[in-house]
């Protein structure tokens, strides 16, 4: 079995006129903590969504443990977790209702989505806000409901596109230290796009992106 998590292979993409990557190669080993840093307009986020699934490189390929992006793109999606830039929870919805959805879109058996939701919770420290509606708690309190809901499926590998966005100082530290928790004690690798040097400090290898290189 490969050691690595993820291979990413000459990959290049254009939107029109502009080389968005341009071939970008690198691999991130299984149970790694790794950055990928840079400026916006770097490439980072056009990575991210070609490591995702959500868009086809326009060369080379990637694979996420072990499965081609390009050839097998359910194969790889089945291995990831994701949490997005821009929040993806239901405000209307409490919490557990939020972890629950997406268990039903992850086909997780009912039987089995109470103990997920809880043990997911719990991980997360969410516990007691389990009733709460999305749309009363913090950023930080939402930035972990975001992270537990990526992690209802248990996947080996998460990625994280700026995931400590819009919060204070002291929630983005204590998400990081979810994150290093999440890798020591599950052996989960992590994989974040991020500008900010603080979170760069906490990946075990980084990789810079500027102008697509």
């Amino acid at each position: 079995m490969s050691t690595a998590a993820i291979e990413v292979d000459d990959i290049s993409h254009r939107f029109g006129d502009r080389l968005a990557l341009d071939r970008v190669s690198f691999t991130v080993a299984r149970g790694e903590l790794f950055g990928l840093l840079g400026p916006n307009g770097g490439g980072k986020t056009t990575l991210f969504r070609i490591l995702s699934t959500l868009i086809r490189p326009g060369a080379g390929d990637a694979r996420v443990a072990g499965a081609s992006v390009c050839s097998a793109p359910h194969e790889a999606r089945r291995h990831l977790g994701v949490v997005f830039q821009k929040p993806s929870l239901d405000g209307k919805l409490k919490v557990a209702e939020n972890l629950a959805t997406h268990a039903a879109l992850y086909r997780i058996a009912p039987a089995e989505t109470g103990a997920r939701v809880d043990d997911a919770l719990a991980r997360l420290g969410l516990t007691a806000r389990r009733n709460d509606f999305v749309e009363t708690l913090s950023g930080g309190l939402q930035r972990r409901v975001e992270l537990a809901k990526a992690l209802l499926h248990r996947p080996p590998i998460l990625l994280l596109d700026e995931p400590s966005t819009g919060l204070d100082p002291g929630a983005r530290r204590d998400f990081l230290a979810y994150l290093g928790e999440l890798r020591d004690s599950a052996g989960v690798t992590v994989v974040l796009t991020t500008h900010y040097m603080e979170e760069a400090e906490r990946c075990d290898r980084i990789a810079i992106l500027h102008q697509g290189r």
